[in-house]
């Protein structure tokens, strides 16, 4: 292959303890703990730094009673990178857990779905059951941010880099999008949260946070489509992750992980369920 190939990290920033009948539509016949993860990406490569998505704080942790580790942007540099130096943000969608702390990057500009932002403030949010799902401030402030010119906005598909690509995908939110991106491994899929865990997709069996339950099963197949093979498709909260992939050094196991070599086992994948 020739062009940039990206490192590519996860950061985890926070957990939670769940059960599985928490991540799947219908419920799970083998219900027991599934406990999840939270995650900040980063692309790094040809001189640019995208982050992909920005977390939550701890106000909003404590709020949603998660388990807050660490903070997503400070552990920025543990990988040498100055959140004010950072010039691209790309936000899968606007749910609570990936547009927190937008606000940490002065300088950067936000790609978005158009989609998206649309959703957010419109009609469907006066229903609990999909609101619940966004923090009204976070929404508000990237009002501000389009408002000042700093709101990158697409209806699809588009390449922000060579090698690094965006793709609409709905569904679990109306405007999500995932992040197709170049490695020296070949081309990995940062799927977000059109599939949260390994087992979303191998099983087809969509999450219970849904817009719309086809295209959620659409997302899968999209996922499928644009990686090499399942094993590079990196989903959105699976705590597999931090275990099938190696941290950069020693010192930081069990906090950043990197995406762009192999990983050392296999997760379920859609022949365990053929």
């Amino acid at each position: 292959m020739t062009g940039i190939d990206y490192e590519l990290f996860a950061i985890r920033y926070a957990t939670r303890e769940a059960r599985r009948a928490a991540h799947f539509i219908g419920g799970d016949p083998h219900d027991g703990p599934m406990p999840m993860d939270y995650f900040m990406w980063v692309a790094r490569g040809g001189g640019k730094t995208f982050v992909i998505d920005t977390g939550f704080n701890a106000e909003v942790s404590a709020k949603r009673q998660r388990h807050f580790l660490r903070c997503p942007v400070e552990s920025l540099a543990l990988l040498g990178i100055d959140p004010g130096a950072v010039e691209d943000v790309i936000l899968t969608h606007l749910h609570y857990d990936h547009v927190g702390n937008f606000d940490r990057f002065p300088n950067a500009r936000f790609h978005l779905q158009e989609r998206e932002l649309a959703y957010a403030t419109g009609r469907y949010m006066r229903y609990p059951g999909l609101s619940h799902s966004f923090e009204v401030e976070d929404v508000c402030g990237i009002l501000r941010l389009n408002y000042a010119g700093r709101v990158m906005f697409y209806n699809g598909d588009a390449e922000l880099a060579p090698g690094l690509t965006v793709h609409a995908a709905g569904g679990h939110s109306a405007g999500l999008q995932f992040v197709r991106v170049r490695t020296r491994r070949g081309f990995v899929v940062l799927a977000s949260d059109v599939t949260h865990f390994y087992e979303n997709m191998a099983g087809g069996r969509p999450f219970t946070t849904a817009f719309h339950i086809g295209e959620m099963l659409e997302g899968f197949d999209r996922l499928l489509e644009l990686a090499p093979s399942e094993s590079h498709i990196v989903p959105g909260h699976d705590p597999l992750v931090m275990k099938l992939y190696p941290p950069p050094s020693a010192g930081l196991a069990g906090v950043v992980v990197r995406l762009d070599v192999p990983p050392s086992g296999t997760a379920p994948s859609r022949a365990d369920y053929r």
